[in-house]
């Protein structure tokens, strides 16, 4: 039971780092990168699709983002959700295409930048500790239902914190990482 409950807090914190590997793909950097768009949503015949779902995307130089979409009558729905996305770009039609040229990132856009990686980094720290808190709690009621030793479950306690520490030194150096790359002109 201890050894299921230390395998399940493992897999859990794990997922909260991919997680954030995941949100910190989609934040932008210097280069253009499909990721930037591909999951924003359009409006698709009454139905919300990404982008990527309704379009062909590639990056042709480092400061552009192409789409072409299948669907040539979605263009218009994809330039609006390019619009409204926080991604601070105006996409330009060029005929059945669109093109996202992204403009050099200000000192300013890149500190803005940062802060959000510290908060994406923050929420995986907070989700990693409620992970080792809710087993800590199991851990206690198993203490208390009996069947294991007082030696037992401080050894899980210690495992399990071992575990926390682990995935914790993974978001501080994913998140510095990552806070190297936008800083980088």
């Amino acid at each position: 039971m201890i050894d299921q409950l230390l395998k399940d807090a493992d897999k859990r914190m794990k997922k909260a780092v991919e997680v954030l590997k995941e949100e910190f793909r989609g934040l932008r950097t210097g280069r253009a990168s499909t990721v930037l768009v591909e999951d924003i949503k359009v409006d698709y015949y009454g139905s919300t699709m990404a982008i990527k779902q309704i379009a062909q995307i590639s990056v042709p130089e480092s400061n552009q983002i192409v789409i072409q979409p299948w669907d040539v009558s979605v263009v218009p729905n994809i330039e609006k959700a390019i619009r409204d996305s926080d991604l601070g770009v105006q996409p330009q039609r060029d005929g059945n295409i669109i093109r996202v040229i992204l403009p050099p990132l200000t000192e300013e856009r890149r500190r803005e930048l940062v802060k959000k990686a510290g908060k994406l980094a923050e929420q995986a720290r907070i989700a990693i500790r409620n992970v080792r808190h809710e087993i800590m709690k199991e851990l206690d009621k198993l203490k208390k239902e009996g069947g294991y030793s007082e030696d037992d479950i401080k050894r899980a306690k210690d495992e399990l914190q071992k575990v926390t520490d682990k995935y914790t030194k993974e978001v501080d150096s994913l998140f510095e990482k990552k806070e190297e790359e936008i800083l980088t002109i």
